[in-house]
């Protein structure tokens, strides 16, 4: 008999009637160790929440958890696109040493595995006692891989093994670890234009472009199931909620279209720049960021209702920035989706890769502070380490590229971060570092047909006068320039499997 979502939701009522109380667990049931929950939207620029200057879309939840906790300006996705972004995050190398640079497909499904040898921050938090669990989009491994989630540290995982399978929101199954379970959707491509003689204005026209069940709504109700079932065993937990939303395609219930129909500028997207189309993509774009903040909101809810707020630590934040040139339907400029900054998604500007981040610790994060400091996807491991008091994490973890930054979540000073490092061997190859208020960033550094040896140019901006990179100041600076440079040499180490030939020929052997 095959499994379903709906019998899974089975196994955990008798949890779920257990925790009916508004609250059911006394602080001394507690575990020491702070819950973490970690939230990571998908392709959510950094203007795209109200409470980063967004003005059409509704984020009451992710503005709330704002008022309450501590936003950062200046924090950095581990990389421009997917899959080497969510390695950063998980083994806290920066992607001059990381082993998944881009994205990359594996055969039938899933995307390049980490491999066996890396160790993770669910493998780590486990060791100190967490039951850990990952509920969305994964892209590390596929399913039976040494990169599978239950092989990197995850005790639970449900949702999209595979990030090209995670472009449809009616899919025909997800996986509850390794099992496929199968969804009450009829398949269809999420690639594809609006059928010629159809309205485009007509809803009935996109009716073969939905389901019966909605993936978020059905991840997100497995996370939740998963806080019961830690509160009644009464463990610490870490919730890794990778949603797919907002990436493309333009997918959302009609329900919480309603929101946004006709209230928007709107001129239905027929499909001609890939994904599916839409009779309205601007109210289905901010639809589905307000769908995920309901979603984030229960989630808020339930972890007050259990008793657990003051002991768990939330982390908003994004994988990338917002995708560019309206693909999918999809239009940063009209939403200012990348706020002040340069470029977007598959970029290495500002755009590309600063993203909105948010941290609540009730008691222990001051409501409404706002931190400039830099920081990155790699700063996370040794962070939450630190917030679970694993000393022996820590060491286990061995030689990471992420810094600590407990202290500046938690208000006290602390030393400002000597350097953040980036490449990405995609998008016409690129390297950027920043330190302080200077960020260094090259372009164009994989060969061509035409400029089969490019030559290298580094461009220098004061971010903190000028976050959208107008003013590259380069030639008037040429020691700022030289100290960059020799950094960014130091900082890069060749891949077999991810090369950028320009850099790797002026790699040293060892250069770490």
């Amino acid at each position: 008999m095959p499994v379903s979502v709906r019998n899974i939701s089975l196994a955990v009522l008798s949890i779920a009637g257990a925790l009916s109380a508004p609250t059911v667990l006394a602080q001394a049931h507690q575990p020491k160790q702070p819950n973490i929950v970690f939230l990571l939207a998908d392709d959510l620029g950094y203007g795209d929440l109200g409470c980063f200057g967004q003005t059409k879309i509704h984020t009451p939840n992710l503005d709330t958890m704002a008022q309450e906790g501590m936003r950062f300006t200046r924090h950095y996705a581990g990389n421009a696109v997917c899959a080497p972004s969510r390695c950063v995050l998980m083994t806290g190398m920066h992607p001059g040493h990381a082993e998944v640079r881009d994205n990359r497909e594996a055969q039938t499904e899933g995307q390049y595995p980490l491999s066996a040898s890396s160790i993770t921050l669910a493998a780590l938090l486990k060791q100190q006692g967490y039951a850990t669990g990952a509920f969305g989009k994964w892209g590390l491994g596929p399913v039976g891989s040494v990169g599978d989630p239950n092989m990197k540290g995850f005790d639970e995982f449900f949702g999209y093994n595979c990030q090209r399978q995670a472009h449809n929101y009616y899919p025909t199954y997800l996986y509850r670890n390794n099992t496929k379970i199968p969804l009450n959707n009829v398949a269809f491509s999420p690639y594809q234009k609006l059928q010629k003689g159809a309205d485009p204005l007509a809803a009935e026209s996109y009716s073969g472009f939905a389901g019966n069940e909605y993936a978020p709504d059905l991840i997100a109700e497995q996370a939740r199931n998963f806080i019961k079932a830690q509160a009644t065993a009464h463990k610490p937990f870490f919730l890794y909620y990778p949603t797919t939303v907002p990436h493309v395609a333009l997918q959302v219930p009609e329900d919480s279209l309603a929101e946004y129909l006709g209230k928007l500028d709107d001129t239905p997207y027929l499909g001609d720049q890939s994904y599916l189309p839409h009779r309205a993509p601007h109210a289905a774009y901010a639809a589905m960021v307000t769908r995920m903040d309901k979603e984030i909101g229960r989630i808020f809810e339930l972890v007050k209702q259990l008793g657990l707020d003051d002991n768990t630590l939330f982390v908003f934040t994004s994988d990338n920035g917002p995708v560019y040139d309206r693909v999918g339907g999809s239009d940063a400029a009209y939403f200012n989706s990348a706020g002040p900054l340069n470029g977007f998604k598959g970029s290495l500007y500002e755009g590309g890769v600063r993203v909105p981040m948010i941290v609540r610790w009730r008691g222990r994060v001051k409501a409404g502070a706002v931190s400039e400091r830099i920081t990155g996807f790699e700063d996370w491991l040794p962070t939450l380490l630190d917030a679970a008091g694993g000393k022996a994490g820590r060491k286990a973890a061995g030689n990471v590229d992420g810094v600590s930054f407990l202290p500046a979540i938690l208000g006290k000073h602390e030393a400002p971060r000597k350097f953040m490092y980036r490449e990405f061997s995609a998008y016409g190859g690129q390297q950027a570092i920043w330190s302080g208020e200077w960020k260094a960033i090259r372009q164009k550094l994989m060969p061509t047909k035409k400029i089969p040896n490019p030559a290298i140019a580094t461009e220098l901006y004061n971010i903190s006068t000028d976050a959208g990179e107008t003013q590259n100041v380069a030639a008037q600076h040429p020691d700022i320039v030289a100290h960059l440079e020799s950094l960014m040499l130091r900082e890069h180490t060749p891949s077999a499997e991810f090369p950028i030939p320009v850099l790797d020929a002026l790699a040293k052997p060892a250069n770490r």
